[in-house]
Order: C-alpha cells, then sequence, then structure tokens
C-alpha cells in the first residue's frame, strides 16, 4: 500500500514537472519585447539591441510645426549625444583602469591621459557615428533613430590617444616602454574583432 502511495506522488510530480517545462511558448512571450506609447517597436526602440562590434544608442524627437527634416536632426542630436555619453564612460573606465594597472605616471597623469584619450574619441564617436535604423510611431508620429559607431575604430583612436599622451613626456615614455605597456594596451583595447 505504501509502496503504491509513493508511486501516485512520484507519478503526480512528474506530471507537475513535464506541465511547467512545456515546450510550447506562452503567447504573451510572443508579444513584441518593446512597446511605446502601446505601440509594437522595434526592438532597438526600448535599447535592446547589441552587437558587439559596435557601440549603438537611439535618439528620439517629436514630430513638430518644423517637419520630419527637423525632427530627423533632433533625433539623431539625441542619439549622438547619448552614444558619445555611452562611448565616453566605457573608454573613460577603460583607460583608467589600463594607465592604474600598468602604474605608468601618478594620478595627475592618469587624469590627464584619460581627458585626452576622451576628447580623441568624442570626436570620433561624433564623426564617424552612422543611423542604422528608423521608426516612426504611429500613434504620435515621434521619431525614433539607431545611431552606432565601429568598436574598433574607437579602440584603435583610443590607443593612439593614449600612446600620444605618454609621448608627450619622455620621462613618462620611457617609462610606458619599460613596463611594456603596449602589449597591456592592446589587451584593454584589442582593436581588430
Amino acid at each position: 500500500m505504501i509502496y503504491r502511495h509513493g508511486l501516485t506522488i512520484l507519478a503526480a510530480g512528474v506530471l507537475l514537472f513535464t506541465g511547467c517545462s512545456s515546450k510550447n511558448p506562452d503567447p504573451d512571450q510572443l508579444k513584441s519585447e518593446c512597446t511605446i506609447g502601446g505601440q509594437e517597436a522595434p526592438r532597438w526602440v526600448c535599447g535592446l539591441h547589441h552587437d558587439d562590434r559596435y557601440y549603438a544608442a537611439v535618439g528620439t524627437a517629436k514630430m513638430g510645426k518644423l517637419g520630419f527634416g527637423f525632427a530627423r536632426k533632433e533625433a539623431l542630436a539625441d542619439a549622438r549625444a547619448n552614444l558619445a555619453q555611452q562611448v565616453a564612460l566605457d573608454v573613460k573606465a577603460r583607460t583608467t583602469q589600463f594607465a592604474r594597472s600598468t602604474g605608468v605616471g601618478d594620478d595627475e597623469t592618469v587624469e590627464r591621459v584619460v581627458e585626452n584619450v576622451s576628447k580623441q574619441v568624442a570626436r570620433v564617436t561624433l564623426h564617424d557615428s552612422q543611423q542604422e535604423a528608423y521608426w516612426e510611431n504611429p500613434a504620435d508620429g515621434s521619431i525614433y533613430l539607431l545611431v552606432k559607431v565601429d568598436r574598433d575604430k574607437v579602440d584603435e583612436t583610443a590607443k593612439q590617444a593614449i600612446v600620444s599622451s605618454y609621448r608627450n613626456d619622455d620621462a613618462l615614455w620611457q617609462q610606458f616602454q619599460a613596463k611594456q605597456a603596449l602589449k597591456a594596451l592592446d589587451e584593454e583595447f584589442p582593436g581588430k574583432r
């Protein structure tokens, strides 16, 4: 009797477990992962775009009396500002990590290098960024743009700016070379992927 009772409980457990792990997808999971103002939108509109080869950001603007051209320029400026901020934060963190891990220079040197690299990378981000995608919300006419910039280009610019910063001071450059910092630099900013 106990054996039979145990089998019944085991069978109920298996059925419950199997029912929870059904291979048929839940209809709610099939819905768009991005909804803006009640409208289904492409995933990238909600920032769900990821590609290791690029930095990407979204910008938006309301359609106004000045028309599509003006709204597009506003959305593009918004996207580029978001992109520049994203790239700057990442590059600043990696540059600081590189400078501190190699021990080349003091805190003042590290700050100067980070500032120089940030300026150079910001120029590249704004100059080389491209519009990748466009979406207009049918409910209110607001537009969304996805803008991207190549990570390899950013990495190469950052490396050049770091090397240039250290070369500007002979003593630092000697220290940079002695610590084989170029190898560490290539690891932190790999470039060609």
